[in-house]
């Protein structure tokens, strides 16, 4: 995974609460493997219509989105099922940081996981800067070092992260990447195991 240190990108505002896995990426696109070509399917039920068009009522599809990497959205975001695809969605678009008042648990989780950094902020922030990107082109920066989010524009706020957490993304680890940082202690086991 690519490492997040610091990330400056443009934002979306997606002004909804409690927006599940299935709206995130709808379980008729679970059918592959492999962790890429999600992106294409991400929120498609708001995006597309039925025919296949894109949707005009539907912010992600202004040109002023286009390329934004920082989502920001309501509180519980990622609720419902568990399913890791909805992670591999919104990094395969683009996305490498998620902000929002609250996360559900296990899709926290599966965006550190894959890569992607989600930060928790209050209500207010949330609001202000949804205000912010809809007006205008708009761009953030995350200080993952620093637990810092702020603009150009007199926006600063800091935001709580587990240090667990902070140095897998920091490092761009996943799980077995943690793993092999211990590969001498477990080449030191396995040498010293009595055959059976």
């Amino acid at each position: 995974m690519e490492p997040i240190n610091q990330h400056t990108g443009k934002v979306y505002p997606l002004n909804r609460a409690n927006v599940d896995t299935d709206q995130i990426i709808p379980k008729q696109f679970l059918k592959r493997i492999e962790r890429q070509g999600f992106g294409q399917f991400l929120f498609y039920n708001w995006r597309y219509n039925e025919d296949g068009s894109l949707k005009s009522n539907f912010n992600l599809n202004e040109d002023k989105y286009k390329d934004a990497s920082i989502l920001v959205a309501g509180e519980n975001f990622g609720c419902g099922s568990s399913r890791e695809h909805a992670p591999w969605a919104l990094e395969d678009y683009g996305f490498r940081v998620i902000i929002a008042p609250s996360f559900a648990d296990i899709f926290y989780n599966n965006c550190v996981k894959n890569g992607i950094l989600p930060v928790n902020l209050s209500e207010n922030s949330i609001q202000e800067l949804i205000t912010r990107a809809e007006k205008s082109t708009y761009h953030l920066t995350i200080d993952l070092q620093q637990q810092v989010v702020y603009d150009d524009d007199n926006f600063k706020v800091s935001f709580e992260i587990d240090e667990y957490h902070k140095e897998m993304l920091v490092n761009g680890w996943d799980e077995i990447a943690v793993t092999l940082t211990y590969q001498d202690k477990i080449d030191a086991y396995e040498s010293n195991k009595v055959g059976v």
